[in-house]
């Protein structure tokens, strides 16, 4: 994970730029209580159907949230088969049918004993995670991982419409850095096909001092193929972006917003129904303080909620000190509206 810096980019360089108004927020364990431990390194969040469904990259499980940040919410809590003892709930898994299209599918999975490697995928956290609601299907994404002869790929972890595990597969697209691979992921249908975009951290997909450089960033873009998903094609960010990194990705209606820690800002622009190219757009800081810091320096998921409203979910702060201010909105979860002309 990218750690926030002590010096944030000003969003407002390309394309000059309000910030994004807070609504609402709160830390997520005040939400949950420990259904999920004390240490929740939230990394994707989807908003569908008045709940947040959100992803730690330490945690291999999901967690549950009322749309109304309410404590005493009993859509609240720790989901997925994997998580410890102490996360049972009463609602341990939506109660959503599956569809027709996904019952369907059931015959091309595998059954009986999971595959060592579902074992291993089930064990790590997630970076993000998309919807197919053509065919309930949930995916979440491992940023990084070695593959045979040598070198790196991104890996899809799949789930139903209950979050029962249904295989996995890897992205296929070469990685040169384990720490710096792809970091958001999001579903987006086309003509009847279904496509995962994922987002890489780094600008032009690298690390080092060259991924830190703006005016590179990249959406790769997959299609289902046979054992893994096959990359079909690029989405150029605009090139004015100032972004040291990027976080996260979602698409609602045509718009697309895509979010950078290293930055603490928000970019929303319009994607192309027919081409995979985006516009200019428009950068948006998150909130500072009364003297102008980034406070929002963890922001590392984020989801839309209607069309001038995205929910954020932030990581832990790292140690020192120099990351104090970040504390007080770390671990949390966020609702922010866009202002006017977005």
């Amino acid at each position: 994970m990218t750690a926030a810096k002590k010096q944030q980019t000003k969003a407002g360089s390309a394309k000059a730029s309000a910030e994004l108004r807070l609504m609402k927020e709160a830390k997520i364990r005040d939400l949950i209580g420990d259904a999920a431990g004390d240490r929740l390194e939230a990394s994707g969040v989807l908003y569908r159907d008045g709940v947040f469904l959100v992803v730690c990259d330490n945690l291999p499980f999901f967690i549950r949230i009322s749309g109304e940040l309410s404590p005493k919410a009993p859509e609240n809590g720790a989901l997925g088969t994997n998580r410890p003892a102490k996360a049972t709930s009463k609602k341990a898994s939506p109660k959503t049918k599956e569809s027709p299209k996904a019952k369907g599918q059931k015959g091309k999975e595998s059954k009986g004993k999971e595959s060592k490697e579902d074992a291993t995928a089930q064990a790590e956290g997630y970076e993000d995670l998309a919807y197919d609601p053509s065919g309930e299907r949930h995916f979440t994404l491992s940023e990084a991982v070695p593959v045979k002869p040598k070198g790196f790929r991104a890996r899809v972890q799949e789930y139903d419409a209950r979050l029962r595990p249904r295989g996995t597969a890897v992205l296929d697209f070469a990685l040169s850095d384990a720490n710096k691979g792809l970091e958001g992921l999001e579903w987006v249908e086309r003509g009847g096909t279904g496509y995962l975009l994922g987002l890489c951290e780094g600008n032009r997909c690298t690390g080092g001092k060259e991924g830190r450089k703006p005016g590179g960033g990249r959406i790769q873009v997959f299609r289902r193929g046979t054992g893994r998903w096959d990359r079909t094609d690029t989405i150029r960010l605009p090139a004015s972006l100032p972004f040291e990194d990027y976080s996260s990705v979602s698409v609602r209606d045509g718009r697309i917003a895509v979010l950078s820690q290293a930055s603490s800002a928000l970019w929303v622009g319009r994607l192309s129904p027919k081409k995979w190219q985006v516009d200019e757009g428009t950068v948006y800081s998150l909130p500072t303080d009364d003297k102008g810091r980034a406070v929002y320096g963890t922001a590392e998921g984020v989801s839309w909620i209607s069309r001038d409203h995205v929910v954020v979910v932030s990581d832990r702060a790292k140690k020192g000190q120099e990351n104090d201010h970040y504390r007080a909105k770390d671990q949390s979860i966020h609702v922010f509206l866009i202002p006017s002309g977005g």
